[in-house]
This record gives C-alpha cells, sequence and structure tokens, in this order.
C-alpha cells in the first residue's frame, strides 16, 4: 500500500527567497491561494511485467510451465507533504521510475487499476484524471527546437490553459521558471508546471547537468515548493551535499521495495543502530547504497525475487523491467530479409526460360540481387556508429586495442552472413531455374556469402569515417550507385570515359557480376539458346556469346574471388588504421 498524505499549512504572507547560492532569478509571487487540504492515498498497489513470447516461440506449442509475471514494486509506502520534496532513491532497476509513472497516470498495464489511488477520499476513476493532478517532467528534455523560451512556454500554456484569457496565459507563463535562454531542464520544468499541478513529478532531474547546474535546478524546485505549497517527488542519483539540505525526505528503494523512509537524520540513525559507520567521505545516502539489501531486510523483514536478485528465475536486465523491451523479442531483421528477399525474387523470376529473353531476365536477375544484397547491409551502420563511440572510449583507456575489435568483429560476422546467404541463396536458386549443378549452386552460394561479406567490410569503414549517421548513410548510397553505374551493366567497359574507368575496376558490382555469369554461362558455352526461323537454321545466341558480350574469354571465377576476399580484407584494414589513428588521439 502506498500512501500519499499532502497537507497544506496556512499559507505565509511572504512568500520565502531562494537560499543565497542560488543564481537564478525567483519567479514573481504568484497570487494567494486558499487553505487546502489535499491526501493522495494508494492502497494494495502492485506492478508486474509479463514475460513476452518471443515470435519464433508463437510457432511452437507452448511451454508446460508458464513464466511467472516479475514483480516491479510491492509493498510500498511513503508520505509526501506539502511545500517539501521528496527524492526518490534506489540502484538500478529499484523500480524509481515505474513508481512515477502509476503516480502520474501513464503507466501502460491492464492488471494496474487506477481507482487504488484516490483524491481527499475520492477514489481516481482514471489515468487521465491522474494526469490531471500530476506534472511530469521526463528526463529527456522534448523541446520544440526552434522556439524560444516564451515561445516554448507560450505553447504550451495555450494547450493546458484552455480557461484563462490571453493576458492571463502570458501572466502566468512569465512567472514560470525557464526565462535564462539555454536552460533547457528549467524550460522543460516550466512547460509542465504551467497548469500549476497539485502534485509535480520529476524523473532525473539533475541529469547530464554539472554540479552547479544541477544546485540551481534542486534549488528552484525547492522555491516552488514553498512558495506555491505543492508536493514535489523527484528520483536522483548520487546528489551532493549541498542538494541533500534542499531535499527535506527521502524514499530508498531496492528491488521494488522500500529499504527507507524518512529524512536523512532518521536514515543516518537506521545506519547507526545496524552497527555500520558512516566513512567520513560519503554521506548517509550514499553509503546506504552500498548496504541496501541489508536495509531492506531490516525494513521490510521480506524479499522477493527482482531485478538485481541472482536467483530471480527470469533473468531479465534492470533496464528491461524499468524500459519496454524492444528488440529482444523481435526476429533478427536480417535473417527475415533474407529469407524474404530470397522467396520474393524467386516468385518474380520463377522458373525463367531458356531462350532469348531468359538470358536478359537472367542478367536482370543477377544485377537486381547484387544491388539487393549490398544495399541491405546498410542497417548495420547505426549499430557500427554506437560501437565506434564505446571503442573510441575504451581503446582510448587501453582497455583493448582497435584491432582486437576489428578481428572480432570479423569473426562474428563471417558465420552469420554465410547463415544469410544460405537463406537467400536456397530459395531462389531453385524457384528461378538455373545451373542445375551441384557444383554451380555451391559457387553461387559461396558468391554470394563474398558479396555480404564485401558489403559488410565497406559499411565498416564508412562507418569509421563518417561523423553521424545521416552523413555515413548518404555516403554509403552514393558510393553504391557509383560502383553499379560503372559495373557495366549499364555502360559498357568500351564507353567509360578514361578519367572513369578506375571506378570500372574497383566497383564492388563487377567482379561478383561476372561470376555469376560464369558460374551460368560457362558449362553451357556451346548450348544455343535462340535460332532463326528461315530455312537455313542457324543459332543466334549461345552461352560463349553470352560470356563474350561482357568481355569474359576465360573462367577467370577464381580470379574474381580472390579481388572479392581482398576487398573484404581491404575495407577493414582501413578500417583499422583509421580508428586507431583517432584512438591515438582521443583524450580522457
Amino acid at each position: 500500500m502506498i500512501q500519499l498524505v499532502c497537507t497544506l499549512p496556512q499559507l505565509p504572507h511572504t512568500y520565502p527567497r531562494p537560499p543565497p547560492s542560488s543564481s537564478y532569478h525567483s519567479p514573481s509571487p504568484p497570487r494567494l491561494y486558499s487553505t487546502t487540504h489535499y491526501r493522495l492515498t494508494v492502497r494494495n498497489l502492485s506492478y508486474s511485467i509479463k514475460p513476452k513470447r518471443k515470435l519464433s516461440s508463437l510457432l511452437l506449442p507452448p511451454p508446460s510451465h508458464q513464466q511467472k509475471p516479475t514483480n516491479i514494486l510491492e509493498s510500498v509506502s511513503f508520505v509526501a507533504k506539502s511545500s517539501e520534496i521528496l527524492g526518490v532513491v534506489g540502484p538500478s532497476g529499484a523500480g524509481k521510475s515505474t513508481l512515477l509513472r502509476i503516480i502520474s497516470g501513464r503507466i501502460k498495464n491492464s492488471d494496474f487499476d487506477p481507482k487504488c489511488i484516490s483524491l481527499n477520499d475520492h477514489p481516481i476513476s482514471s489515468p487521465t484524471q491522474l494526469r490531471r493532478i500530476c506534472g511530469f517532467v521526463t528526463q529527456e528534455d522534448n523541446l520544440l527546437p526552434l522556439l524560444t523560451v516564451k515561445e516554448t512556454l507560450m505553447f504550451s500554456a495555450r494547450f493546458r490553459l484552455r480557461g484563462m484569457s490571453a493576458k492571463e496565459k502570458e501572466e502566468r507563463e512569465t512567472k514560470k521558471p525557464g526565462e535564462s535562454p539555454g536552460e533547457r531542464k528549467r524550460v522543460s520544468i516550466g512547460v509542465d508546471v504551467i497548469h500549476d499541478p497539485k502534485i509535480l513529478l520529476l524523473d532525473e532531474p539533475t541529469s547530464g547537468l554539472d554540479s552547479t547546474s544541477a544546485l540551481q535546478v534542486i534549488e528552484l524546485l525547492a522555491s516552488m515548493a514553498k512558495a506555491r505549497e505543492r508536493t514535489i517527488i523527484l528520483t536522483i542519483h548520487q546528489p551532493s551535499y549541498r542538494i541533500l539540505d534542499c531535499i527535506s525526505s527521502f524514499l530508498l528503494l531496492s528491488r521494488g521495495m522500500v529499504a527507507h523512509t524518512g529524512s536523512l537524520c532518521s536514515l543516518e540513525e537506521t545506519i547507526s543502530d545496524m552497527g555500520f559507520k558512516i566513512p567520513d567521505q560519503i554521506n548517509a545516502l550514499e553509503f546506504a547504497m552500498e548496504i541496501v539489501t541489508v536495509l531492506e531486510d531490516s525494513n521490510s523483514g521480506n524479499s522477493f525475487s527482482s531485478c538485481g536478485d541472482p536467483e530471480a528465475p527470469d533473468q531479465y536486465s534492470c533496464s528491461w523491467l524499468e524500459y519496454e523491451d524492444e528488440e529482444g523479442n523481435r526476429v533478427p531483421a536480417r535473417t527475415m530479409q533474407a529469407i524474404v528477399g530470397g522467396l520474393g525474387l524467386g516468385s518474380v523470376y520463377v522458373k525463367m526460360k531458356k531462350d532469348e529473353n531468359g538470358v536478359a531476365e537472367r542478367l536482370g536477375f543477377f544485377a537486381f540481387s547484387l544491388s539487393f544484397l549490398l544495399s541491405s547491409t546498410v542497417e548495420a551502420l547505426p549499430i557500427f556508429l554506437q560501437e565506434r563511440r564505446v571503442l573510441m572510449r575504451e581503446a582510448s583507456r587501453g582497455a583493448y586495442k582497435v584491432s582486437s575489435y576489428v578481428v572480432a568483429n570479423t569473426l562474428v560476422f563471417i558465420p552469420f552472413l554465410l547463415a544469410v546467404a544460405l537463406l537467400f541463396a536456397f530459395p531462389v536458386y531453385w524457384l528461378v531455374g538455373l545451373n542445375p549443378s551441384m557444383v554451380a549452386f555451391t559457387f553461387f552460394v559461396a558468391t554470394v556469402w563474398l558479396i555480404v561479406l564485401m558489403a559488410s567490410s565497406l559499411v565498416l569503414f564508412l562507418s569509421a569515417v563518417s561523423p553521424d549517421f545521416i552523413s555515413g548513410n548518404s555516403l554509403i548510397c552514393m558510393v553504391l550507385g557509383a560502383f553499379f553505374l560503372f559495373s557495366g551493366y549499364f555502360i559498357p567497359k568500351e564507353n567509360i570515359p578514361r578519367y572513369w574507368i578506375f571506378m570500372y575496376y574497383v566497383s564492388l558490382y563487377k567482379y561478383p557480376l561476372d561470376c555469376l555469369l560464369i558460374n551460368e554461362y560457362w558449362s553451357s558455352r556451346s548450348q544455343c539458346f535462340t535460332k532463326n526461323t528461315g530455312p537455313n537454321s542457324e543459332c543466334l545466341l549461345t552461352g560463349r556469346d553470352v560470356l563474350r558480350s561482357r568481355g569474359l574469354e576465360e573462367d577467370g571465377r577464381w580470379t574474381n574471388v580472390g579481388i572479392m576476399v581482398g576487398f573484404f580484407l581491404f575495407y577493414r584494414v582501413l578500417c583499422w588504421i583509421i580508428l586507431a589513428r583517432k584512438a591515438s588521439k582521443t583524450t580522457l
């Protein structure tokens, strides 16, 4: 049960000023409010996450034993008073953000009944009513980028203060924090307090701020709580001594349960009564985080399996408990792309005939397959960019070498891309009706594998030289487009200008396209695909003619394979050189 009791004392005639250390300007005193008593009560609150079944498991019969829901919050009780700040603290995954979302009415769970929360003994009928009485400031500063501070607050006021006149809205806007340009956190707070909510909830309001800015934000909130006699509840990590002075009481959570609730003084007494001594270099709250499990057992007398418990039956990560899982329950996109691409292309070019039209269709099929396989690797760009940021930090610290990352990346991707090549080749090869020889099919799979390996190396190299995703994506599209243009498919080699002829030899499309054509027609060089209809029947097109149109007079399959392997290694070596130079220039 959570019991949140807010009692507003008699409003003073003067408003308290911010502490002397504050560097911001206090908002103008608002109009006097009549004495009001609020009592927000939450009874028998429980919240759990049901394990999500993976997409692959939907095709199989359900397991004999169903996984139990994972408890996030259980038996949480605390009191928050008006004109004070309640700080919710605890290790990652303790349920702090979930608690705020429940109180604010922003939780997405059908098992949660909002009627368990009541205001002045009147049950809350819906999450919408909770959202009306609570202001909720998220950790991210979701602000409109092109608006000034005043325009941002006025934009929010016009939506939330519909019953007021334009003059009253502007007066309310000028009394909110965030007038100073560049203070995004203050503006975010101002946007959510523009409608003067009874309870203000803030998720990590000091995240990403330096110590001075963090102190100013907390002092601003303390001044607001006293001036408007409102209840403020916020989550915070490792507050400094000066910030601790601004927070009246604390709620320490551990694995979804209350480890301690009360003032900092009472926390120090509890720690002392348990026989612990707080070191001089840290405050009581920091030390409490180290013995949070002991405090939890002492406070509740029981525990439950949840985030952070090594014996929990469901091994979910703490971040999954506080945020919805999006990636873990999806079938790998690349695998599905290979299967769907192979089946789709096979259904379009199904059983092509062995005549002149069939020859043209096969050439178009090979060209489109190359474009599909090479462009499909672009999806790995954001992954490589994210890995690069981590790599720069860790390599500069000497955790490991850049060469270790490049080698590990290569070893991981080689078998995975082989599986992708097999999933693509199996359906498309036999549906299209290519060379029925098993040797030819094996070489086709190897060629597809080398194509995706080359493309993966190219994307890795371009991710090393690109500053961000937009630039990297544009660069990849431009390079692949140039490679396709000069592959010899659109423009014969003889018609390419001399100053562009080098692009013909560095194109990643040329060598696999030649491999696929040789693999298809080398064993049928003497086969006739079209004849004239006259009395003297003559063969007009043979397999040798098809190869000769591309300048393929000899069987150069293995030479092309060697060149493709060279491209694969070349781009990875370039990536290693560039990343190593960047890591050497990175300073901590």
